[in-house]
């Protein structure tokens, strides 16, 4: 609307007002200025209250800022990983705080703590429950490069041989706001996300010949989880831990 004020005038105490000619007529402004000021305060209104973006742009920035990290913790960078979901750092200032049981519910993993090679075919069955698209956080040095266990024979020299890396956290154990700012980065991430799928970020290739030898009950089940998925039918494969057939 327009911001000119109008008057009426007073013809009892024969006053003249804003806007009014001698005579009691008042003076309107010309339609020409008032239509155009109308047609500014409008544009500013629309400015004020309409964004325009992409259906991509709108959907990475609702992915980013509503993950639901999986609910599960491997050692100790998994205290601080709960910690950072308490009042003192509030992780749900990122929307991240709703921390889902059932990994079909869930499209963060945070890979907290020491992954061994027993645990390995877990973590790798969950990533694949997980919902797309999804995303991971390796948090702490063992959950990286094995930490201080790096050289034993039970621990896996970095998860990223079973499930593919969007950002690293150093530490040991990290705290929570590094935790925080890694969520940070990741939203980040997520905002420039395309719609074809392709992410800069390495993918396992099921290869453990190097680790494991031949015949090895857990190379076997970590194999049976990458494409093409062999011996899926092989009554001698583990899961979890048991052979199918005594299942």
């Amino acid at each position: 609307m327009s911001n000119i004020p109008i008057f009426n005038s007073d013809p009892a105490s024969g006053a003249i007002r804003q806007g009014q000619q001698p005579g009691g007529e008042i003076a309107l402004p010309h339609p020409g200025i008032r239509g155009a000021e109308e047609a500014a305060a409008i544009e500013e209104e629309v400015r004020k209250n309409i964004l325009v973006t992409s259906v991509d742009g709108l959907l990475n920035w609702s992915r980013a800022h509503s993950l639901w990290p999986a609910m599960f913790g491997l050692a100790c960078c998994a205290i601080e990983m709960i910690a950072s979901a308490s009042s003192r750092y509030d992780i749900a200032r990122f929307g991240s705080e709703v921390f889902r049981a059932s990994p079909r519910q869930a499209d963060l993993m945070i890979v907290a703590g020491t992954v061994t090679w027993k645990m390995a075919p877990v973590v790798r069955r969950i990533y694949l429950q997980m919902a797309e698209p999804k995303w991971v956080i390796s948090m702490g040095g063992c959950a990286t490069m094995g930490g201080p266990f790096a050289y034993a024979y039970s621990v896996l020299p970095g998860v990223n041989l079973v499930v593919p890396v969007d950002v690293y956290v150093p530490g040991c154990p990290p705290r929570p706001e590094s935790l925080l700012q890694a969520l940070i980065m990741l939203q980040e991430k997520i905002k420039h996300h395309e719609i074809t799928g392709q992410r800069e970020r390495p993918e396992p290739d099921g290869d453990f010949s190097p680790y494991l030898p031949d015949g090895d009950p857990i190379r076997r089940e970590l194999e049976s989880l990458f494409y093409p998925f062999p011996g899926l039918d092989d009554p001698d494969r583990l899961s979890g831990g048991v052979p199918l057939a005594n299942r």
